[in-house]
């Protein structure tokens, strides 16, 4: 006989596991994807499992006069990211940017950081590229293969979210072309130590692919 007791304690194991399931990847699963993205013996300037051009490792160089410690820089023509240094030098980085049409240049401010983030795309590229993107309407988990990879610097303007972000990408080769939908595409290991460097509330500047400025 099913008695309304047992009816309920039905009804409450149906609808645990959709209350246990979590919207994002448990942290304990960072350190295993960090490993898994990071060259054994990572040394910066000098590991390159990618096979990138040996200018897009990370290096230190000399900042121009007068640039405001801590803000980044992205020179969309040589496709370089610098972060400026307090001691007049910058750390500089490969990058990839936005397709033809696609890149923003601009004056930003990062006002969020995120590991491991998920990613959804936007409307827009949706309906520009259905066929790559619907499927990944309701958001893809985090993890190696997500598009944002390891982590992600959200870039607004004043309180408004521009929907264009600094991030990881699991497409390495793609480091010095112009391939993505806008945003600034990074090796893993090296967004990684970018972003423990990065603060929120410091500027990003884009520049134009044109070799102008802002």
């Amino acid at each position: 006989m099913v008695t309304r007791r047992h009816m309920i304690a039905g009804l409450a194991a149906l609808a645990a596991p959709a209350l246990v399931r979590p919207a994002y990847a448990s942290p304990d699963s960072w350190d295993a994807w960090d490993a898994q993205v990071t060259p054994a013996g990572f040394d910066p300037g000098t590991s390159n499992p990618w096979g990138l051009h040996p200018r897009f490792l990370q290096t230190r160089v000399k900042a121009n006069p007068g640039l405001t410690p801590g803000d980044v820089h992205v020179d969309a023509v040589a496709r370089y990211l610098y972060h400026i240094q307090d001691d007049g030098t910058a750390i500089r980085y490969g990058v990839a940017i936005g397709r033809d049409g696609l890149y923003e240049p601009g004056v930003y401010t990062i006002r969020r950081k995120a590991k491991w983030p998920r990613w959804r795309p936007t409307d827009a590229m949706i309906k520009r590229e259905p066929e790559k993107y619907a499927r990944w309407e309701d958001g893809q988990p985090p993890g190696p293969s997500n598009a944002l990879g390891s982590r992600a610097l959200y870039l607004y303007v004043g309180n408004r979210d521009t929907y264009l972000r600094i991030h990881g990408t699991p497409a390495p080769r793609s480091i010095g072309t112009r391939a993505s939908s806008g945003c600034v595409r990074m090796v893993m290991a090296h967004i990684n130590t970018l972003y423990e460097q990065v603060d929120t509330g410091v500027t990003a500047y884009l520049y134009p692919t044109d070799g102008g400025s802002l």
